[in-house]
């Protein structure tokens, strides 16, 4: 499952959905809103995404992460809008057989999301706000050998 919300995302039900009979091991990636980049103190993030594109990559990356390893499962959701401190901005999660696929491809799937989903977020501080800077969406080499 993918997708694209401005609702709250609940962790524990992503845990409970993906988890199934034949997988020995589920991983779960949260990624929340923390209180400071660049020793500013940031209250709130903004994110912007152009949902369609970003529901396209999605699903490319998942069927990729499915195709590299020996998955049974696989969930990624992001946030938009504001979010406060603390809030869940990004989950991903995976099922598999053996742990060391999970692992692989639950941090594939938050990797891939920061290089290939177009999504925009903007940190709100005190005085002011700043949109940050994307990772580079070159292609990383970190992934490009084939995985078993």
């Amino acid at each position: 499952m993918i997708c694209i919300t401005s609702e709250p995302i609940d962790f524990c039900k992503i845990l409970v959905d993906i988890m199934d009979k034949s997988s020995g091991s589920t991983i779960l990636f949260v990624g929340t809103v923390r209180d400071h980049n660049d020793s500013k103190a940031v209250f709130e993030l903004h994110y912007e995404t152009y949902k369609e594109m970003a529901e396209k990559n999605l699903a490319e990356i998942e069927n990729e992460a499915k195709m590299k390893w020996n998955i049974n499962n696989f969930v990624a959701i992001h946030r938009t809008g504001n979010l406060k401190v603390g809030e869940v901005s990004v989950a991903v999660a995976a099922s598999a057989e053996h742990r060391n696929q999970a692992f692989e491809a639950c941090r594939y799937g938050i990797d891939q999301i920061k290089t290939k989903v177009p999504i925009w977020k903007k940190e709100v501080y005190k005085n002011g706000a700043h949109w940050v800077n994307g990772i580079s969406l070159e292609k990383s080499d970190h992934y490009d050998r084939k995985h078993v």
